[in-house]
């Protein structure tokens, strides 16, 4: 926890800018299968590989929100709060967004690299927005996606 001042606040601020250590992890044709059996997603590209090729993809694709489920099993989604030393359950998920360039493919590793991008605060202080992005590329050297993400923090 960031406490310059040693009066027990967190000094938010100094937490812009910073990136976490890398991290890859590998996608797996079941566990797409499995997560769009949960989102309720019907098309065949998701579990089918020949669905999924005649459709111009090199192998089963993922559903566009599979990204944040891969940053979540790779330890990325905590990890901004355990490092403020901020509890749990003083955050709320604010905002999610994804911005893709190619699509996230069975047997794909990805890579990426957590940032904290902007920190706001709201309310007087009572509310802090922070942004964190995460770009993803593949074994390929390809910019798949970026994770954006806001975590709003109920502050004292």
């Amino acid at each position: 926890m960031s406490d310059p001042a040693g009066d027990g606040k967190i000094d938010f601020a100094s937490f812009k800018g910073k990136s976490y250590p890398p991290f890859s992890m590998s996608v797996a044709a079941d566990h797409i299968a499995a997560f769009a059996e949960v989102i309720d997603e019907a098309d065949p590209i998701h579990r089918d590989l020949d669905a999924a090729c005649a459709a111009g993809y090199r192998n089963i694709v993922a559903p566009l929100t599979y990204a944040f489920t891969l940053t979540l099993n790779a330890g990325q989604s905590f990890n901004v709060l355990a490092d403020m030393g901020v509890p749990k359950t003083r955050a709320v998920h604010g905002e999610q967004w994804f911005d893709y360039h190619e699509s996230i493919c069975a047997g794909d590793t990805l890579s990426g690299v957590q940032t904290i991008t902007d920190i706001a605060e709201k309310k007087g202080g009572a509310l802090i927005f922070i942004k964190i992005e995460t770009p993803l590329s593949n074994q390929l050297g390809e910019h798949v996606v970026t994770l954006g993400s806001t975590i709003v923090v109920r502050n004292g």
